[in-house]
């Protein structure tokens, strides 16, 4: 199996590496991509052997070009386009795409027309274009593997066992029909325990320790607003063809049960293993295979808790301006995804507090009336809007 990933050096890179090390014999990397960390694409090519890279930044990739830290075989890819010629690449079987924020679209778009297994972990992908992406993927027949823990394990409970190994994307699509609905897990992030008035006074390392899971600082911080969770579960009725009311979101502390399905006769079926990225990047890569993962399984013979509860919006407005976005569809979803990461880089950077992360979100999606998109264009169009009036209302705050 041939793989380009996008990505390489983040958190899910870094994961997706791991499980290639451990199926070298199954698993072949032929393209990888990143913002502008050469040196680390760079041991990545040499360990691996990679005979393309992709560098978003274009001085970082003048850089690269004009040094020797590449292997003499390596073709260099710049920028956008570079990016949608890895994703496309002839040789490759999946593409993992886990770039952080819209830049992933276009290059999961050519993925998709060019047939290839498309393994998603950028969640903003379906969030600002779920209709045109599953469109192009009904066109093309290009099967879309969820990697994020919570859609991969939804992915897992409604398909617990593909038909033909030698050929995957000639399984049966899922009885959906039979779902109540998916009850996606969250872990609370880092303020789940902390007394709500004194969210007004958290630093951003703070923010930045995850109880349970080591991420990349965007994430992380999604994770403690919990609209990680509403954009997962916009992209959860994307991917499954759900209504927007059978998609629900659950606080579940352990990080151990990763999503469920309820099916209509009021039978749950759960996924669960450890609190590693490495289980749905594996079940992905080999899909519809299994092999020896890399982290030690749960032991049931050992004593464990699970807990569940329902998520305090007063705690996490974020969660309830995503599920408004969500009910209204359109391009709502997007405009909600781009107010979150300028109001995120503005925490990052010192100039919003913690707690005004949700108010930008809001004051963003009042301030744009919400249209059905006919075309990318315009879904690109209305991603730059919204982050223009995030923007101004960031300065104003």
């Amino acid at each position: 199996m041939n793989i380009v990933l996008l990505g390489a050096t983040g958190s899910i890179g870094e994961s997706t590496l791991k499980v290639i090390r451990k199926h070298r014999d199954r698993l072949k990397l032929v393209g990888i991509a990143a913002n502008q960390n050469v040196e680390k694409l760079a041991q990545i090519a040499y360990e691996f052997g990679v005979p393309h890279v992709g560098i978003f930044d274009e001085s970082a990739y003048a850089t690269a070009k004009a040094g020797t830290a590449f292997p003499i075989t390596t073709k260099l890819h710049c920028g956008l386009s570079g990016l949608e010629e890895l994703a496309s690449l002839p040789e490759a079987d999946t593409t993992l795409v886990a770039v952080v924020g819209t830049h992933g679209l276009l290059p999961a778009l050519r993925a998709i027309e060019a047939g290839k297994t498309l393994a998603v972990a950028s969640k903003e992908i379906l969030v600002l274009a779920g209709k045109f992406i599953m469109q192009a993927a009904h066109k093309s027949g290009s099967l879309i593997l969820p990697v994020d823990s919570e859609h991969n394990a939804i992915f897992q409970c409604l398909n617990p066992n593909p038909t033909s190994a030698a050929s995957p994307k000639t399984s049966p699509p899922p009885a959906t029909q039979l779902v109540d609905k998916l009850i996606l897990t969250a872990s609370g992030g880092s303020f789940r325990d902390l007394p709500v008035e004194q969210l007004k006074n958290v630093t951003l390392e703070q923010a930045l320790q995850h109880p349970n899971w080591d991420m990349g600082p965007k994430v992380t911080i999604d994770a403690a607003t919990m609209a990680n969770k509403g954009l997962e579960m916009i992209e959860a009725r994307w991917l499954f063809g759900m209504r927007a009311e059978q998609v629900q979101a659950v606080i579940h502390p352990q990080s151990i049960v990763h999503s469920m399905v309820q099916y209509v006769d009021g039978s749950v079926i759960a996924q669960l293993c450890p609190p590693d990225m490495t289980f749905a990047i594996q079940h992905c890569l080999l899909y519809p295979e299994r092999s020896e993962g890399i982290v030690p399984p749960l032991d049931f013979s050992q004593a464990m808790q699970l807990d569940f509860h329902a998520p305090d919006l007063q705690r996490y407005p974020c969660l309830a301006h995503a599920r408004r976005a969500m009910e209204a569809c359109g391009v709502a979803t997007g405009v909600f995804n781009a107010a979150n990461e300028v109001a995120v880089e503005a925490f990052v950077s010192g100039k919003l507090k913690f707690v005004e992360i949700p108010t930008i979100i809001e004051k963003t999606l009042e301030s744009i009336d919400n249209v059905e998109p006919s075309s990318l264009d315009e879904v690109l169009h209305y991603d730059q809007l919204a982050r223009q009036n995030a923007a101004t209302f960031v300065n104003k705050t």
